[in-house]
């Protein structure tokens, strides 16, 4: 990070002409596709559906799919387009689209023509699906490479504050007598505003002028979406996105008519939900960096599963409309018998949302290779739209045709919820041991570290640690932000329970020559060929778990594996654990019932050994020093 920026924080982009007229237009873009949407969605449930033979739930699921079906036509030729022409040049013109159509969205709302309406924001959708591309683009080309983190964080705060403000306005507009007639002239302004601030964005050179692009939607979409299909738990991960994206509209979709018919809530008591379920993924998402530890944490991802489809059956539970002819306000509503708790459940699944994506999202990023990162996410984004479509069509068959109540609709996705979780996890068990390891280190353990950041984030390596406890390699793979290949007694790799986690996770068995020589040479094996692989492999040399709590004697295969293999060793040093439930302190680990919980445990790191210098005698010295420390 540069020294500006270290001593200002991100905050300081905004004083650049680099980034902050290109922040203001999709902040400005982001609020007025709320403000429109949710004035629209608001007249409809509200003041249309009074003159209008179409039922109004029908007409706001189209509503919510209009907006949404552009993404999934238009999403590959969009990134074609932001790659082939320049950037700045593109976002004037889309910008001034915007104003095209805002200008023909305000001359609908005056005619009070809904389906005109419909119309403009398909066009919307359009819109916004070129902006796409174009908007996480052109940030590492006006960046430098220290300020791209924090580029992208503004980029996600401003999005995410933009969606929280233009719902909040579009629910105060709906609720005016004349609100049709100032939306109208708001989403204009704002347009043109937009327009003016996409005036000062710098030019942005294209990667690829000479490409060719293809037109055809149909053939590049399925192009594109093969790119996302390389690596089996990516796409599975984009899949769980895309599922959640489906929740997510379908309950913001029902919502309306969810207020207005089932809880006797007003327009008020809708802007309230809307915003506290918005509030709820934003404090989800940023609960997310603290409860990670700052890496990409996927035992989150199911956590997140549990808490949506626990406050999603919850929902259904948790109100029974009043009887009562008239729409309550806030005050009266939250005074009901379950006014509280539905905020309260919608506030929970927002929270829980952003556990659940925002890990995904990010593995996503990290477990695909860079050439071709860019045409993943746009896979991704084709299969949410893709996702949110068929939300709108399963709100409509299931509460139109099948004849659910809204509350039985949100009971059904929640119980979907749990079978695709169970299927994801199924298929990718990595999710479920994260999970497990993370639950370990957030209950029974406080687990603290010093020198992380030692351990390289590439390139292979060998870590060597103390044995205390039976779940020294939960604690050290939930500690680091890299996977690590762990070698183990095969006593231990062999134990119930645990020979699940450590199956899954790739874990290496081993024994001595003379009882299972077979074993002993295939463990070697294993060890150099991911190390050639550029991987981190964990051992512990003392063979087996301490008896007393003192540090036994290193053996000196570690010698035999540098030999081999000669990259860095980096010694690691446990403490704490001595005395837990998975240690041999009172003799046979895992006896009885649990002693405590919320130890407190450490993992230091040493400074790394070059392999000429590696010997077992002297990683055993190193590691003690670790342990002696204060």
């Amino acid at each position: 990070m540069s020294e500006d920026l270290k001593e200002r924080g991100q905050f300081a982009l905004l004083g650049t002409k680099r980034f902050a007229p290109f922040f203001l237009t999709q902040f400005l873009g982001a609020f007025n596709d709320n403000v429109f949407k949710n004035v629209l969605i608001i007249l409809i449930a509200y003041t249309f559906s009074r003159n209008m033979a179409t039922g109004s739930n029908t007409l706001i699921n189209v509503a919510a799919g209009l907006f949404i079906l552009p993404f999934f036509l238009f999403s590959a030729l969009a990134g074609q387009i932001a790659d082939k022409y320049e950037k700045s040049m593109l976002i004037k013109r889309i910008k001034f689209v915007e104003i095209l159509i805002m200008a023909g969205g305000s001359v609908a709302f005056y005619l009070q023509n809904v389906y005109l309406l419909l119309f403009f924001l398909f066009l919307m959708g359009a819109q916004s699906t070129f902006f796409g591309p174009l908007k996480y683009s052109i940030i590492p080309q006006h960046l430098k490479p220290s300020e791209v983190v924090g580029g992208n964080a503004m980029v996600e705060m401003g999005t995410f504050v933009s969606i929280l403000l233009g719902t909040i306005a579009g629910g105060v507009l709906g609720q005016m007598e004349s609100g049709m007639i100032i939306g109208s002239a708001a989403v204009l302004i704002i347009a043109f505003l937009g327009f003016l601030s996409s005036l000062y964005i710098p030019r942005a050179a294209p990667p690829i002028p000479d490409m060719k692009v293809n037109f055809n939607l149909f053939s590049q979409t399925f192009t594109t979406i093969q790119y996302g299909r390389k690596v089996h738990s990516v796409f599975l991960s984009i899949l769980a996105i895309s599922w959640f994206w489906f929740l997510g509209l379908a309950y913001l979709t029902q919502l309306p008519i969810y207020t207005k018919d089932v809880l006797k809530g007003a327009e008020s008591v809708l802007t309230l939900l809307l915003t506290m379920f918005s509030i709820g993924i934003g404090i989800g998402s940023l609960l997310c960096e603290r409860l990670s530890g700052k890496k990409v944490e996927l035992g989150l991802v199911p956590l997140g599963s549990i808490g949506l489809s626990i406050f999603g059956i919850d929902l259904f539970f948790a109100y029974k409309t009043p009887a009562i002819s008239y729409l309550m306000g806030i005050r009266e509503f939250l005074n009901t018998a379950g006014g509280v708790r539905v905020l309260s459940d919608l506030i929970l699944i927002g929270i829980f949302g952003g556990f659940y994506s925002v890990p995904l999202l990010s593995f996503i990023q990290i477990r695909t290779e860079p050439e071709y990162r860019a045409r993943v996410i746009a896979a991704n984004n084709i299969l949410n739209a893709l996702l949110m479509v068929i939300a709108t069509v399963a709100g409509a068959l299931f509460i139109g045709v099948m004849g659910l109540t809204i509350p039985q609709f949100f009971l059904v996705i929640a119980i979907m919820n749990i079978v695709v979780a169970i299927y994801i996890y199924g298929v990718v068990p990595e999710f479920v041991i994260r999970f497990i390891i993370w639950i370990l280190t957030h209950t029974m353990y406080r687990v603290r570290h010093a020198g992380l950041s030692i351990i390289p984030d590439e390139g292979p390596a060998v870590l060597v640690c103390n044995h205390v406890s039976f779940v020294d390699a939960l604690i050290i793979a939930g500690s680091l932000r890299r996977p690590v290949r762990f070698v183990m007694f095969e006593p231990i790799y062999r134990m119930p329970v645990l020979n699940y986690i450590f199956r899954t996770g790739k874990a290496i068995p081993i024994t001595s020559k003379e009882k299972d020589p077979e074993t002993y040479n295939q463990a070697f094996e294993k060890i150099s060929m991911n190390l050639k692989d550029g991987e981190i492999v964990c051992i512990f040399p003392e063979g087996q778990l301490t008896k007393d709590g003192k540090l036994s004697e290193f053996k000196p295969g570690i010698e035999k594996i540098i030999g081999r293999d000669p990259v860095p060793v980096i010694p690691l040093a446990l403490k704490g654990l001595w005395g837990s439930f998975f240690s041999h302190e009172s003799g046979n680990a895992m006896q009885g019932r649990p002693k405590r919980f919320w130890s407190k445990v450490e993992l230091k790191v040493g400074a790394p050994i070059g392999p000429g210098k590696v010997t077992a005698a002297g990683l055993q010295h190193d590691v003690q020093e670790l342990l002696d420390r204060p």
